[in-house]
């Protein structure tokens, strides 16, 4: 029996040895190839903000082609303005909207977003010149299943859509998810997303937009939710609880100032 519950004894300790050094094997890969995880996550993101820019990235250089063209800058949403002691490099506006010290409810959550950070991310797009040609408004929004995360990009009359690109969600493979598909992101160029009368009119029209509609983009087929949810979301981030005071600040004369 003595023999018997020595061999037992023995065997456990070893898959327990065993456990012990898997788990410290795969917790030290895991801290090792965090900084590579979210280098891949950054360049992730700046290869999908040159696409919103309509940039081509040279020679296969995501994150030199991004130095070169773009220019991350933080604004307040309450006032519009810079916010130049904020580091845009560093800032997390998805971390701060989480806390409440930095961020607050929004009085009209048409989005479902939950929370506003105070201050956003904004990205100007410059030429040779350093003029900025291209402004993209990091946008987000709540559609069937999940919060839809994407770039909306202006021209410098911050009006005119150059392009809606969405780089994170969850919705329905074939349905909802075609919000990533070339076909339907070739639809939003050259829409305008404000009537005369500054009021928010883009939108994602249910069964088709109509041929002469310059602020209708047609609809998901079959993702009505879905739809729904891109539209709420440029409704708000467009509005005053969004960019809009960033909006109405930088149209006069305020892109290239701060």
């Amino acid at each position: 029996m003595s023999k018997s519950n020595d061999s037992f004894g023995k065997t456990v300790g070893v898959v327990l040895g065993l456990c012990l050094v898997c788990s410290l094997v795969v917790s030290g890969t895991a801290v090792a190839l965090k900084p590579q995880q979210i280098q891949n996550k950054l360049q992730d993101k700046q290869k999908y903000i040159l696409e919103a820019a309509g940039i081509a990235v040279e020679g296969g250089d995501v994150a030199g082609t991004y130095v070169k063209f773009i220019e991350p800058r933080v604004v307040n949403f309450d006032s519009g303005a810079y916010q130049n002691d904020i580091d845009p490099v560093l800032y997390d506006q998805r971390k701060a909207a989480r806390d409440p010290d930095t961020s607050s409810k929004p009085n009209n959550d048409i989005a479902s977003i939950s929370r506003r950070a105070d201050n956003g991310l904004v990205y100007l797009v410059k030429d040779e010149a350093g003029q900025v040609k291209t402004v993209i408004l990091p946008v987000h929004g709540y559609g069937l299943w999940s919060t839809m995360y994407g770039f909306l990009s202006l021209s410098s009359d911050l009006n005119t859509i150059q392009a809606m690109v969405y780089y994170e969600q969850g919705e329905t493979p074939g349905l909802g998810a075609e919000v990533e598909n070339p076909r339907w992101k070739a639809l939003w160029p050259n829409k305008v997303a404000f009537d005369n009368d500054g009021n928010v009119a883009i939108k994602v029209v249910k069964g088709g937009a109509k041929a002469d509609d310059i602020h209708g983009v047609d609809g998901l087929s079959g993702a009505t939710l879905t739809s729904n949810g891109v539209t709420n979301s440029l409704v708000f981030w467009l509005g005053a609880e969004g960019y809009g005071n960033f909006i109405a600040k930088a149209r006069n004369g305020g892109l290239n100032n701060g």
